[in-house]
């Protein structure tokens, strides 16, 4: 019997619900607002049956002060020889205040019916959980089908048994830092084509603007750099567990450079054994 137990947390109204729809899914057993305490009893509930036994437990702020107990159960879990994962779901704050305003439901935490003050409060208890997580994932800009489409790509039981799934997002530094990367590499310092007249209209996917930021003489070198940094960064992510890997590449406003060395870094990185994801977070954007 193999055991896997993910714990779904993370900001109200940031999509916890309909995770954990995803995951039920894909096989997941889900139970909603497990307390801390209970997480290895119910994943005991798993043992000594045949095949992979997959939980997801949703455990939010109505659980109270759970972090450290959270961790422990999780270092409980991991004695017994179990698989465990941390999804911790995130939104911009103004996001959040618009999602309730559209549900008028009541944030477990807002007093006097104040959303924002909720979200403050919330965010405040659970920055330590968050620092524990294993995907951290921003949810600002996508509905429900991108959402389910993000998460069958993490949690898609087909892919290989302790692979380290990487991701690589290029995003425009002018439209806010992404918040669910592990590692930011900034690209700016290259010759932008925004300024190239012919270049200005197109994108990074554009033959002519690869072409123009890989002929840049700086851009090789850089290149050369992020291989061998993740040379060394992959095979050591993996010793010490480590099943998740978010890499933020950014330019000024993530349609041209970026979008080129994102791209480009992920054809480098497949032969250390990584199959990276790549998204344009910002290639639409003006």
């Amino acid at each position: 019997m193999t055991l896997d137990v993910t714990i779904i947390t993370g900001m109200s109204g940031a999509g916890r619900s309909a995770a954990a729809d995803v995951l039920e899914d894909l096989g997941f057993f889900v139970i909603d607002n497990v307390p801390p305490a209970l997480v290895v009893k119910v994943a005991e509930l798993g043992r000594g049956t045949e095949g992979m036994q997959r939980f997801a437990l949703v455990i939010d702020v109505r659980s109270g002060e759970f972090v450290d107990d959270l961790v422990a159960a999780l270092a409980e879990l991991r004695e017994m020889g179990a698989s465990t994962g941390v999804l911790f779901l995130d939104a911009a704050d103004d996001v959040l205040v618009r999602r309730y305003e559209a549900t008028r439901r009541k944030h477990p935490l807002a007093a006097d019916d104040r959303v924002s003050e909720g979200i403050a409060g919330e965010r405040q208890l659970l920055e330590d959980l968050k620092g524990h997580a294993d995907i951290v994932l921003d949810t600002s800009e996508l509905n429900v089908h991108e959402l389910r489409d993000r998460l069958l790509e993490l949690f898609d039981a087909e892919r290989r048994a302790g692979e380290l799934q990487t991701s690589i997002v290029s995003f425009g530094y002018k439209h806010g830092l992404p918040i669910d990367v592990d590692l930011v590499f900034d690209c700016r310092f290259l010759p932008n084509p925004h300024w190239v007249d012919e270049l200005r209209p197109l994108t990074g996917t554009d033959p002519s603007v690869r072409d123009y930021v890989l002929a840049q003489p700086e851009t090789a070198p850089f290149l050369d750099e992020l291989e061998r940094l993740f040379a060394l960064l992959l095979p050591a992510y993996v010793r010490e567990g480590k099943s998740y890997l978010s890499i933020g590449v950014g330019c000024t406003g993530g349609r041209h450079r970026s979008v080129v060395i994102a791209t480009e870094l992920a054809r480098r990185l497949e032969p250390y054994g990584v199959a990276p994801r790549v998204h344009h977070r910002d290639i639409e954007r003006g």
